[in-house]
C-alpha cells in the first residue's frame, strides 16, 4: 500500500523489516527492488533483483524489471559492430556495414549517438543517428530516432521515429509507433508490437505496415529469446516476412514498384564476461521475390562488443 502511495521511504522501511525475518522471501525481495527503482537507486535494484534470481531463475518479473533497469545500471557504454550481407543474386556486389555507438543512461532515460560506415554497390557512406528512451511513469517509456547521412543511395538522407511503450499487468509490453525514411521520397511505416516475459523466457511479435499508393506492405516478425542469466545472456529465434527498416536493409524499400515477398529467420547470441563486456552474434538468412517470379537467396551476419563502464 505505501508503495502504491508513493510513500517509498516507508515501504522500504516495513520491506527491510520483514526481510529481517525471511531474508529469501521472493514477495518480499521484488517489492523492495521496484522501491529502489523508483528511488532511482539501480545498482541496488540490480543487486536485489540478481538475488531473486538466484533463487528463482524462472522469476517472470524479476527478469522483466531487470532488463528494463540495465540502461541505468551503468552510466556509460561504448560499442562497435560489423554486418556483412550476402546477395546471390539481387545486386552485385556485397554489403558492408560498421558502427560505432556512445550510451549514456540518464535519470530520465538512456541516450545513444551512433555513427554508422556502409560499403553498398561499390560506394561508401556515412550516417549519424541518436535514439533516445525517456521514462514517463511507472507504466510508459517512449523510443525516440532520428539520422541524417548526405551519402546518396547508401543510407537515407533522413530517418526519424518515435514508438510508446506500456508495461501492463501479467508481464506483457505493448508498443505502438512510427518510422520514416527519406530518400528521394518519404516512406512511412507504421508500427505494433506485443511482448510477453514468462519465466526464462520473452515473447515478441511486431508488424510494420507501409501504405502505397494501391495497397499496404506488410511485415511481421515473431522473436523468441531465452535468458541463460541475466539480461543480457540469451539464446534468440526470430521467423517472419517482409522487411523492417531496423535491418540494415533500408535501400530496398527505395523505388520498388513491386512489393517484395520475403521470408527470414535467424538465430541471436549474447553472452557477457564479467557482467559489463557484452558479446553478441546474429545470423539471418533472407528469400527475397525482388521481381515478379525472381528470389534470392540472402544472408546477414552480425557481430559485436560493447563495453560497460
Amino acid at each position: 500500500m505505501e508503495y502504491w502511495e508513493d510513500n517509498n521511504t516507508e515501504a522500504a522501511r516495513i520491506v527491510n523489516k520483514g526481510l529481517t525475518v525471511d531474508q529469501n522471501s521472493l514477495d518480499l525481495l521484488i517489492l523492495k527492488a521496484k522501491v529502489q527503482n523508483v528511488n532511482k537507486d539501480f545498482n541496488g535494484s540490480k543487486t536485489t533483483l540478481d538475488r531473486i534470481l538466484e533463487i528463482d531463475p524462472q522469476h517472470t518479473e524479476a527478469r522483466k524489471l531487470l532488463i528494463r533497469i540495465r540502461d541505468q545500471v551503468s552510466m556509460n557504454e561504448i560499442g562497435i559492430n560489423y554486418n556483412w550481407l550476402y546477395f546471390d543474386k539481387q545486386f552485385e556486389d556485397n554489403w558492408h556495414i560498421a558502427g560505432l555507438s556512445y550510451k549514456r543512461g540518464t535519470s530520465v532515460g538512456s541516450f545513444i549517438f551512433r555513427t554508422n560506415f556502409a560499403n553498398k554497390f561499390g560506394r561508401n557512406g556515412t550516417q549519424f543517428e541518436l535514439e533516445a528512451y525517456p521514462r514517463l511513469s511507472r507504466m510508459f517509456y517512449m523510443y525516440l530516432g532520428a539520422g541524417y547521412s548526405n551519402s546518396d543511395g547508401i543510407f537515407p538522407k533522413f530517418r526519424s521515429g518515435a514508438s510508446l511503450y506500456a508495461n501492463l499487468p501479467a508481464s506483457f509490453e505493448a508498443e505502438i509507433g512510427f518510422r520514416q525514411l527519406k530518400f528521394s521520397e518519404n516512406v512511412w511505416m507504421y508500427t505494433a508490437s506485443v511482448g510477453k516475459y514468462y519465466k526464462n523466457f520473452w515473447f515478441n511479435a511486431r508488424t510494420y505496415l507501409t501504405p502505397g499508393e494501391n495497397n499496404i506492405s506488410h511485415s511481421y516478425t515473431g522473436t523468441v529469446r531465452y535468458y541463460t542469466k541475466g539480461s543480457d545472456d540469451y539464446l534468440g529465434f526470430i521467423l517472419g516476412t517482409g522487411i523492417s527498416p531496423e535491418e540494415n536493409r533500408e535501400n530496398l524499400f527505395e523505388g520498388t514498384p513491386y512489393k517484395m515477398k520475403t521470408f527470414k529467420t535467424g538465430l541471436d547470441y549474447n553472452f557477457t564476461i564479467k557482467s559489463k563486456n557484452i558479446f553478441s552474434i546474429t545470423g539471418t538468412y533472407y528469400n527475397v521475390e525482388y521481381k515478379p517470379e525472381i528470389k534470392d537467396n540472402q544472408f546477414d551476419l552480425s557481430i559485436g562488443y560493447r563495453r560497460r563502464f
